[in-house]
C-alpha cells in the first residue's frame, strides 16, 4: 500500500509546471463535482437518509485518503470532497433532469478540457494514463497543492520537490 508521500511523488512527476498545477486547482474539483453531481440525483431511502451512489462514492474515497497514513491530508481532501458532495446533491436536485444532465456533463467536459490545456503546457501526458490510482490522486494533490500554498507541511513539500523535482514555468513556444 503506497503512503500519501509515494502518491503525491509519482503524481508530482506529471505536474511540475506551474501552469498545470494552476490548471488543476479549477479543472479536478470540476471533474469531481461533476461525477458526484450525476450520481447525486436519485438513492435509496435510509431512514432519514437518502444514500446515494454520490454519497457511497465519497465514503469509499474518504476511506481511502483516511488509509494513506498522513492523517491531516487524509481528513483534508475528506472534508474538502464531501463539501463537493454536499454542493453536488444540492445541485443535482435544483432542476429538471435536462439542467441536471446538462449541467454535470458539461462541466465534467469543461474540467477534462482545464486538466488538458495543463498538460499541454506540461508537455507530459496525465498520470492516471500509466497509473489508474492518479484518478484518485488528483483530488489529494490539489487539496496538498493549496495548504502548501498556505505554508502547511513544508517538510512534506521539500521532499515531493526532492524527489520530483521543483515547480517550474516552462517556455510554451518550446512546447509546441
Amino acid at each position: 500500500m503506497r503512503n500519501a508521500t509515494e502518491l503525491l511523488v509519482q503524481y508530482a512527476h506529471y505536474h511540475r509546471d506551474r501552469r498545470n498545477i494552476a490548471s488543476h486547482l479549477v479543472g479536478v474539483p470540476l471533474i469531481v463535482f461533476s461525477i458526484l453531481m450525476l450520481l447525486a440525483r436519485w438513492g435509496v431511502p435510509a431512514g432519514d437518509l437518502l444514500v446515494t451512489p454520490a454519497w457511497v462514492v465519497f465514503a469509499l474515497a474518504a476511506a481511502w485518503y483516511l488509509s494513506r497514513g498522513h492523517a491531516a491530508l487524509g481528513v483534508a481532501v475528506s472534508v474538502a470532497t464531501g463539501v463537493l458532495a454536499l454542493l453536488a446533491h444540492a445541485a443535482a436536485t435544483a432542476g429538471g433532469t435536462g439542467a441536471w444532465l446538462g449541467w454535470s456533463i458539461g462541466l465534467f467536459v469543461i474540467g477534462w478540457v482545464i486538466q488538458f490545456v495543463g498538460h499541454w503546457y506540461e508537455g507530459k501526458k496525465p498520470a492516471f494514463v500509466d497509473d489508474l490510482v492518479g484518478l484518485l490522486v488528483g483530488p489529494m494533490f490539489v487539496v496538498a497543492e493549496i495548504l502548501f500554498m498556505l505554508g502547511w507541511n513544508t517538510p512534506l513539500q521539500r521532499e515531493i520537490e526532492r524527489r520530483a523535482g521543483p515547480t517550474v514555468l516552462r517556455d510554451a513556444a518550446r512546447i509546441a
